[in-house]
């Protein structure tokens, strides 16, 4: 009977000391230490930096997470693909806005309301990329970008320029370095949409302001045709002159030689590109593209990446503790430390940053209203009509109320 109860024990033992050892089990019975998730993603550059973050994520809980990314312009059909045949992978991320929200409503992405830290550790304006109209959360917030001008510290201080405070100011900037045979700006329309998506849409909400006069502009209380957008088109018929020669063909990766060969002072672009400066041999920095007179300087800071978890994976526990981890001071801190340069964590715990120049950046925002890109959250359509209008202005082609009448009448066909 005793030899009987030793027996009894021992089995017991047996069952128990894998758990213990190997963690929890997901409720299909798989333990922890062998669970591999799979994270799809459009960065296809970030693969070095993600698989640091993943590496460290490993050592705390023992769970692997493979990065796999897509090429970018095939990511949406590619993931759209592998959902509909049922080989999506288990993390995802996830588009901000409408593109997110049609997987979402489709049943692909999980529901992440409830997951640790997501209602309390982001604003309401970091989550709103992310969120349904009842307030539902399809993904956790990962990084965003921001927007501002390049400058060559260097070629300022030679010849006594300041950082300019308003939009007239820097507009006087440019026709002083001109004047001294400079080129004062590196943007060109070669590839279209950086100037889109640096230029105007980085400076639209000085001239409109925030999320809350956004909002008025996608309901039809205002008009994008009324003074102030008339106002952001002509600011962009003013800087036509400051752009390079042949600024027509010049193109994305020639305006970053421009700027990084010391050919053009300065340079409007996104964050994303700080790395691509880390051996300038030069000093520069980054300013806030500035309001006109009279109005409140803002910064388009860019909800840029979610991270989901597909509805149909095996280990529903195991994506929830990752993105419970994502949405964490710990979590988000070790992940600021191992994105890619000029991408910032959306977390409201103060993050300090390695890099310099991108915590340059970052400070930007500080007392400033942030807002995403104008077009995004209910205008995507606008997109291409905008791009167009915005070369167009700048080639003298069309008028800055003729734009704002054009994407006015774009517009009202959305509504």
């Amino acid at each position: 009977m005793k030899v009987r109860s030793v027996f009894v024990w021992c089995m017991c033992l047996l069952v128990v000391l894998p758990l213990s050892a190997t963690g929890t089990r997901d409720s299909g019975g798989a333990s922890a230490s062998a669970v591999t998730l799979t994270m799809g993603s459009w960065r296809a550059d970030d693969v070095e930096q993600m698989n640091r973050l993943l590496a460290e994520y490993k050592k705390a809980t023992n769970v692997t997470i493979q990065f796999q990314p897509t090429n970018p312009p095939d990511y949406n059909a590619t993931l759209r693909l592998q959902l509909d045949s049922g080989t999506g992978p288990d993390l995802i991320y996830a588009r901000s806005y409408a593109p997110g929200r049609e997987l979402f409503n489709a049943g692909y992405f999980a529901d992440c309301t409830d997951i640790p830290g997501v209602q309390e550790n982001f604003s309401d304006s970091n989550k709103a990329p992310w969120q349904t109209p009842e307030g539902r959360m399809f993904a956790v917030p990962f990084a965003a970008v921001s927007h501002a001008v390049y400058y060559n510290k260097s070629i300022f201080q030679k010849e006594g320029l300041s950082v300019p405070q308003t939009w007239e100011q820097f507009l006087n900037v440019c026709a002083t370095l001109a004047e001294k045979g400079y080129t004062p700006l590196a943007n060109g329309v070669g590839e279209e949409w950086d100037i889109l998506e640096t230029f105007f849409l980085g400076l639209l909400p000085n001239y409109i302001g925030g999320a809350r006069e956004r909002l008025q502009y996608e309901s039809g209380a205002k008009h994008l045709n009324d003074a102030n957008f008339v106002a952001a088109f002509q600011a962009m018929a003013s800087v036509a002159r400051y752009l390079p020669r042949g600024y027509e063909s010049v193109t994305y990766n020639d305006s970053q030689i421009l700027f990084n060969s010391q050919q053009a002072v300065m340079f409007v672009d996104g964050s994303w590109t700080v790395g691509v400066y880390a051996d300038a041999p030069f000093d520069w920095g980054v300013f806030a593209i500035p309001a006109p007179a009279g109005k409140t300087t803002a910064i388009t800071f860019h909800p840029d990446t979610a991270i989901t978890y597909n509805r149909a994976t095996k280990y529903p526990q195991q994506c929830r503790d990752f993105l419970a981890w994502l949405a964490s001071e710990s979590g988000a801190t070790i992940a600021s430390q191992n994105l890619k340069v000029g991408f910032f964590p959306m977390i409201k715990f103060p993050i300090r940053l390695t890099d310099p120049h991108a915590n340059e950046f970052l400070s930007l925002n500080t007392g400033k209203e942030t807002d995403a890109r104008f077009v995004w959250p209910k205008f995507l359509d606008l997109y291409a009509p905008m791009n167009q209008a915005v070369i167009q202005v700048i080639r003298g082609s069309l008028s800055p109320q003729q734009a704002a009448n054009n994407m006015e009448s774009a517009a009202a066909a959305m509504r």
